[in-house]
């Protein structure tokens, strides 16, 4: 990866408008300052005191603030090794009726299809500087990147809203009757909120130690459910068999597939200040690792929670979803086991983190009107939707967890084709266009019309709309791989291979008129 990766270009004589930086790249809080007004002047103090002005401009090197690839592992690892991935390996059983054995190797496959495409998506923002959905800009231009923008908050505040209501039910089971589930929701979302808030680096401060307890508080549950038994058989008799199996399979492990592939829009975002002469290769294999054990760990561990037979645990379950099978796993330690399900429930704000810091990012990449707005703004707002929707979605969690992962694995699929295929085709060394001009990054008359990477796009929804497999829905080819009673869901894979194979033969055309 570190032979192939393309250079950007920054000579005057290439980038035309040479590659001058601007007040609001050097010094964003400048620029927001002067924007407004006397307003500026209560917003300055803000900064001031470490709240984060820069929004989605281009980080000059000269501005990039660490040097610590290690973070990237460890924010990683803080994220994921929480409550939320819980109920991801719970799935396999509860709508699926897999058994252990099947429901971990479809963890292990799905999941690294899922963390290598993060991981190269990761390696883009130390060479550009760029948010992740600004660098969409360079494939599918000014609209496509809006597009994508619009796509990934509604991704991030839909990861949001399952997150402050696991969290909320975690909470509330703590002594039933005690705290409403509301407040719970509500608590969560606060605590979500103050480090985005802050900014760039409060988040990685946060995450760079958050996984220590929540790491400890897994390594309790694998332990208490061991005691409690379990028995790894136990969905054998339910589970399907020949054809309706591998629909099984396929449909679960496209949940699995976006439970990774769903961080990969963000990417970018948490390690664009690394300086440019990073190694990609080792902020991909620090992602990934990072993604990959805890993730692959913890979603392993609710698959066998499931297997567990004892009356207590199943009717827990079936009260009280994954918080109450969790309360019922720590009840032997009594007031110990409330404190660590506190705990356990106050881990959802590491995985909530990045969704709502990133969720602010793309509404900025809409255009530049709203990123005229300092980015804490768009972080209060995207608190308050998904608060609310958390609030309103409250007693539909596994549902809205199942259908939102399965449709989420689409657009992320063809998305990471889209921006994958751009990179080693058209931005190589030596490739038609030779590497990224960064100063065009917000300039709609330099950068590509867009209409290669918009019509994959569409291209990419066909795909997805043939072979996705719903409660709602089932496309053709779905039905086509599936049994009479189910459809197989094929619509990440399909996704991705109609947008794959469109791409470059129009990206190629576009290039040849356009010459961008």
């Amino acid at each position: 990866m570190a032979d192939t990766y393309p250079s950007y270009v920054d000579d005057k004589e290439k980038a035309g408008s040479g590659s001058e930086v601007t007040e609001a790249e050097k010094a964003p809080e400048v620029a927001i300052a002067r924007r407004f007004g006397r307003v500026g002047g209560w917003m300055a103090t803000l900064f001031d005191a470490g709240v984060e002005a820069r929004g989605v401009e281009r980080v000059p090197e000269d501005e990039r603030e660490t040097k610590n690839t290690w973070n990237n592992l460890l924010m990683w690892w803080s994220v994921n090794t929480v409550l939320t991935t819980i109920p991801i390996g719970v799935l396999g059983q509860e709508f699926y009726t897999l058994t252990f054995a099947h429901s971990v190797a479809t963890i292990l496959c799905f999941g690294a299809l899922g963390g290598v495409a993060t991981a190269f998506i990761a390696t883009l923002g130390p060479h550009t500087g760029l948010r992740t959905m600004v660098i969409t800009r360079f494939s599918s231009g000014y609209v496509g990147g809006t597009i994508y923008s619009i796509l990934n908050i509604l991704t991030q505040l839909g990861f949001s809203t399952t997150a402050v209501i696991l969290g909320g039910q975690t909470l509330a089971s703590i002594n039933p009757g005690t705290l409403p589930l509301v407040v719970g929701i509500i608590i969560i979302g606060i605590c979500s909120l103050i480090p985005c808030f802050i900014g760039y680096n409060m988040v990685h401060l946060y995450e760079r130690y958050a996984w220590i307890v929540t790491f400890i508080v897994m390594l309790f549950l694998w332990g208490l459910g061991g005691k409690a038994g379990f028995h790894i058989s136990a969905q054998k008799p339910l589970e399907d068999s020949g054809r309706a199996l591998s629909v099984d399979i396929l449909s679960f492990g496209g949940i699995v597939f976006g439970s990774f592939s769903g961080w990969a829009p963000v990417a970018a975002d948490y390690n664009c200040r690394l300086p440019a002469t990073t190694p990609p290769m080792k902020v991909f294999l620090l992602t990934f690792l990072g993604l990959y054990i805890p993730i692959c760990f913890v979603e392993i561990l609710g698959a066998a929670l499931m297997t567990i037979t004892n009356p207590d645990y199943v009717n827990a379950f079936a009260n009280g979803s994954t918080g109450g099978l969790l309360a019922q796993v720590l009840s032997p330690w009594h007031g110990g086991g409330k404190f660590v399900l506190v705990l356990l429930a106050l881990s959802v704000v590491a995985n909530n983190i990045p969704n709502t810091y990133s969720t602010a990012l793309s509404i900025m990449s809409l255009g530049r009107p709203f990123a005229l707005i300092p980015r804490f703004v768009w972080t209060l707002l995207a608190f308050a939707i998904y608060t609310v929707a958390g609030v309103a979605g409250r007693e539909h969690f596994s549902e809205i967890l199942s259908n939102f992962l399965s449709i989420l694995s689409y657009w992320t699929a063809f998305f990471i084709v889209i921006v994958a295929e751009e990179h080693l085709i058209f931005r190589r060394r030596g490739g038609p266009l030779g590497g990224y001009n960064l100063d065009d990054y917000d300039s709609p008359s330099r950068l590509p019309l867009g209409v290669a990477g918009v019509l994959a796009g569409c291209f990419g929804v066909v795909g997805a709309v043939v072979g996705m497999a719903e409660v709602w829905y089932t496309g053709p080819l779905g039905k086509d791989a599936g049994t009479e009673a189910y459809g197989a869901d094929l619509g990440f894979e399909l996704a991705a291979a109609f947008a794959a194979v469109t791409f470059v033969p129009l990206r190629y055309l576009e290039i040849r008129v356009t010459g961008r």
